[in-house]
Parts: structure tokens; C-alpha cells; sequence
């Protein structure tokens, strides 16, 4: 049942509709320069084109401050999209937070300080893993240098990093560089050792083959990270370097975020990095999502039967920070969260409005997990129903259609079903397609995507009810990437450099209201963003947005 301040009061002002509020966020998709390169804006979505049209609707911002990101250079990303969509204000995210711990000196309280004493009494090594990139979406290379630095301060004489090559959050194919920064601090952080130390880079791998899967879509992801990282069993390399070149000749145009699982051996073919009991694992990703897995891997008993472990280490592990607050994964961590009570949800739950949420596997999180303020759980069971529609298993620019179709019949049967007042959902294409750099994809992805909306706004209008069409950051509509003017550049051969990470551009925002109730945007929120969405939703339910929210973007 709610547990915080769940007291909504009718709005005088805007009544009910007669049916469902209906929201539909479009992963990934924003505003872009309606150029050749904009996916959103090449796609044939006819749908999409009258709303905007014929609807109320206005952009949004949804990257760096607006979603409790560090500076306006941070990208969103889906799960401080959703957190702050759910949340209805704007707190510390991602980087910003660890970034204020270890200001404050607070990361190193705690976890740290047990990390450093098993160490130092087992005579054991400190393991890092995570993805080498500084997008700050996942990981933060800031975070990294400062985990090594205090190490050798510390004077742990055995530290190895085991790097996710990223190539989505970042330029793609630019993995090498990454790998360079990280061994050069190594060597110097051992270098200052006195009597001498073992830094490392021991392991990598592409992000989306190796380590980071998410919501067990693929736990086979998640085994080859621990074959290269834990058993150090991956197929074998004398340097992360040489891995990387070696395997980009071996498949010509391989993105970073693809390349194989690897692991670092030395002179005697043995790896220079597996991990032995006694040993310290940290998982330095901040984000959540894509740690989960391979925190339970490392952390449960003889129960854990996702994939055959094998040797299984004795080790004291902590995650950057709590991924999952209703299993308290992992039990241990550097940086505490900042709790979010009092989401949309729960003042909704509170005021007994059936809420029905879906998406497919890829997002399902996001509209329950990161909406609901970290927790899985629902707030009222009796009014609440989760849906989740299994993605396939395939690389997305293979299916790009994903299951956008298959997410539209289960919204269409909620807003049939009569038994729900508020429906969320999240179509994930044009995020997911976006990042394999596929131009065709993503628009073919755009497409199926409005056909979907086209045939749920026929059932909203048919309900009276209202569709409210947001997204959770930008990334379709730029799929090129770009000079410091803004101009797209372009690789060897004059063609483009596709891009793979998300964008700060704004994001729609479209009000198509089918009751015949009248209101209108307010004009003195220019910067309004994500964090004013709840209580506009609120109050397009009929109800008075709570205090602590940021303000409605509509007024009567």
C-alpha cells in the first residue's frame, strides 16, 4: 500500500476525462535538425505529424540539469528520464551524485574502508570493473582514475581493471583511447608504489556482448563476462590493445559496443587478473540496470543457476551504488542513494486511480522500476497491473520493428479492458535501433512506432480519453555525428560517421485531449522539462498537481 504523502485533491479547474490519460513514452526520441540525418524526421509517421499538428504541444528538456545531471553537456539517458518523469522533481543523478561523495570525502566511508582492510590482511587484489567512458551514462572515467589513485594511496599492491569498451554513450571506435588513459594512470599509480605493485588492465569487452545485459534478457551476455573477467577463460591477449586491433581485423567496421569478450595473459598464457578468493571486486558503473546481473552472479550461493559459474571466488564485492532497492543489490556499496518517496505512482495509488504499465523486456524496468522511484514493487496491487511483452533476442537493427505491434495490442486491451484510469507504456525503438548506428534501422523503427501510436489513438479517442506522447531523451533524431559547428563528419571514404550515443537535444511533448476539456500551455516555462510532466499528468487525470512538484506545463 502507498507509504508516503498520498493526498490528491480534485482539480475545479480540469475535470476528468471520460476515459484513460494514455502515456506513451518514445524512447529516444527528440527534437533534432530535421536534416538527412534525422531519423525521426526521414520516417514516413503520419501519425506522429498530426498530433503535432492538430494537438497541443510544445518541446521539452530532458539532459544534464533538468534531470539532475552535472552540466547542460550531460546526455539523458532512460533511467534519469524515467526517475524524473516518475518523480516530479529533479534530484542528484548518476555522476553528480558520486561526484558530491567523493567531494564530500563520503565515498570513501564505509565500503572503501572494509575494502582496504580485507585487502591489506588477505594479501589480496582489488579488482575494478566497468565501462572505460566518460559519456556519463554507465561510468564515469573520472570515477575510475579516482578508485586507482586512492588505491595506491592506500597501498594496495595488486590492482587490476576489467574495461567495457562502450561505443554508444560515446564516439564508437574510439575504445583504443580509453584503454591508453587507463593503462597510462596505471603504470604511474604503480610506479609510486614503493617496493613495487601489479596495475593492470586484465579483461574487456564490447558492452552489449560482454558483462552489461539488462532485465536477463541474455544472460549468455553476462557469462562471457564472467569468463573473462572472473575465470579469466575469454580468448587470450598479451595487452587490451592488442585485443582490440586484432579483433577489428578480424570483422572490418565492428563497433566498439561488439567486440568479443578478451582476457589479458602473461608470458606463462595464464591470465594476469582472474579473480581469487580473498579477492575485492567493485563494480565502478553507477547506473543500474545493466550492474544487476553480474552483481547476483558474483554475490549468490549454490542457488544461482542463470549460467554454470563454475569456480566461484570468495570475494567482498561492492557495487558504485545500490542497482536494485528491493533486493538490496549489492549489499554493499561506495555511494548511498538518495531516496525518491512520493512519486506520481504513489500519490496515485494512494488516491485509489487503477494504473496499468508496460513495455517490452528492454524497458519494462524503466516504466515500473526507475518511474516508481527504485522500486520494483507496486504501490497497491489492487490497482495496479505490470505488463511485460519478451524482446527478442536478436541485434535490433535486425528486427528494428521490435515489439512495437505486439506493445500496442497489450495498451489497446488496457484501454478496452475500462479498468484503468492511468496507462504508461515505453516504445524503446528509437533508442535501441538508434545506438546500433543504423541509419535504415532506426527509421524503419520510427515507422513501426507510429503505426502503433495511430492504432492507439483510435482507442483513446474513441474513450474520450487523453494520449500524452513524451520521450526520455533524445537520440534517433541525430544519428550523425558532428563538428564543433554542428556539421556532420564523415569517415575515409566521404560517407557518414554514424553516431551511436544519445543527444541533448529537447524532446516532444504532445497533449491530444479527446473529451473536449479546455486548456492550454503555460508561457513562463520556457526551460520546462521531464520534472513537469507528473504534475501535468495529475492534473490531465483531474486532480491538483502536489506542492513538491515541479509545476504543470498546462494552466485552463
Amino acid at each position: 500500500m502507498p507509504t508516503g504523502n498520498s493526498s490528491l485533491a480534485p482539480n475545479s479547474a480540469i475535470p476528468a476525462p471520460a476515459g484513460p490519460v494514455v502515456l506513451l513514452v518514445l524512447d529516444g526520441v527528440g527534437e533534432g535538425k530535421r536534416d538527412e540525418f534525422d531519423a525521426v524526421a526521414v520516417a514516413r509517421t503520419p501519425t506522429l505529424d498530426a498530433l503535432r499538428a492538430n494537438s497541443v504541444f510544445r518541446s521539452i528538456l530532458a539532459h544534464g540539469p533538468y534531470v539532475g545531471l552535472p552540466s547542460e553537456s550531460d546526455m539523458g539517458n532512460s533511467e534519469v528520464g524515467h526517475n524524473t518523469l516518475g518523480a516530479g522533481r529533479i534530484f542528484d543523478q548518476g555522476a553528480k551524485r558520486i561526484d558530491k561523495a567523493i567531494e564530500s570525502g563520503a565515498i570513501w566511508d564505509g565500503a572503501w574502508s572494509e575494502i582496504v582492510a580485507q585487502v591489506h590482511q588477505r594479501d589480496s587484489a582489488l579488482h575494478l570493473i566497468g565501462l572505460l567512458s566518460d559519456g556519463n551514462v554507465h561510468s564515469s572515467m573520472v570515477h575510475l582514475q579516482v578508485l586507482i589513485s586512492k588505491a595506491a594511496q592506500a597501498g594496495i599492491r595488486r590492482v587490476y581493471v576489467h574495461g567495457l569498451l562502450d561505443g554508444r554513450d560515446v564516439p564508437d571506435r574510439t575504445g583504443e583511447q580509453y584503454v591508453i588513459t587507463i593503462e597510462k594512470q596505471l603504470a604511474e599509480a604503480a610506479a609510486a608504489i614503493v617496493g613495487g605493485a601489479d596495475y593492470r588492465v586484465a579483461s574487456g569487452g564490447g558492452r552489449m556482448v560482454t558483462t552489461m545485459d539488462r532485465y536477463e534478457a541474455d544472460w549468455r551476455i553476462v557469462e562471457r563476462g564472467w569468463q573473462a573477467h572472473v575465470l579469466g577463460t575469454a580468448r587470450p591477449f598479451t595487452s587490451a590493445l592488442t585485443a582490440i586491433s586484432t579483433l577489428r581485423e578480424e570483422t572490418p567496421g565492428i563497433s566498439d559496443q561488439l567486440i568479443p569478450p578478451f582476457t589479458i595473459v602473461g608470458p606463462d598464457d595464464l591470465p594476469i587478473g582472474a579473480v581469487r578468493d580473498g579477492d575485492a571486486v567493485i563494480f565502478f558503473n553507477f547506473r543500474g540496470d545493466r550492474a544487476i546481473e553480474l552483481s547476483q552472479a558474483l554475490t549468490a550461493g549454490p542457488e544461482f543457476d542463470s549460467f554454470n559459474r563454475g569456480r566461484v571466488p570468495e570475494i567482498y564485492f561492492a557495487g558504485m551504488t545500490l542497482y536494485d532497492g528491493d533486493t538490496n543489490t549489492p549489499a554493499h556499496r561506495l555511494v548511498e542513494p538518495e531516496p525518491v518517496p512520493d512519486t506520481i505512482s504513489e500519490y496515485l495509488a494512494g488516491a485509489g486511480v487503477t494504473q496499468w504499465a508496460g513495455a517490452e523486456t528492454q524497458k519494462f524496468g524503466h516504466v515500473t522500476y526507475f518511474w516508481n522511484g527504485n522500486r520494483s514493487e507496486k504501490f497497491d496491487a489492487a490497482t495496479e497491473t505490470y505488463v511485460e511483452i519478451p524482446s527478442d533476442q536478436v541485434p535490433f537493427n535486425e528486427r528494428p520493428w521490435m515489439k512495437s505491434a505486439e506493445t500496442a495490442d497489450a495498451i489497446i486491451a488496457a484501454i478496452r479492458s475500462g479498468d484503468y484510469r492511468f496507462i504508461r507504456a515505453n516504445f524503446p525503438g528509437g533508442d535501441m535501433v538508434g545506438h546500433t548506428g543504423s541509419f535504415e534501422s532506426a527509421v524503419i523503427a520510427m515507422e513501426s512506432i507510429d503505426l502503433a501510436i495511430g492504432r492507439i489513438q483510435q482507442e483513446v479517442e474513441r474513450t474520450r480519453g487523453t494520449l500524452v506522447i513524451t520521450a526520455d531523451h533524445g537520440n534517433a533524431e541525430d544519428m550523425v555525428e558532428r563538428d564543433k559547428q554542428g556539421q556532420p563528419t564523415l569517415v575515409a571514404d566521404g560517407s557518414p560517421r554514424w553516431k551511436t550515443a544519445h543527444s541533448t537535444n529537447p524532446i516532444p511533448l504532445i497533449i491530444a485531449d479527446y473529451d473536449n476539456r479546455v486548456f492550454h500551455l503555460r508561457d513562463d516555462l520556457p526551460k520546462g522539462g521531464l520534472a513537469n510532466v507528473a504534475a501535468t499528468l495529475i492534473e490531465l487525470l483531474g486532480y491538483e498537481a502536489p506542492k513538491e512538484f515541479e509545476p504543470s506545463l498546462i494552466t485552463e
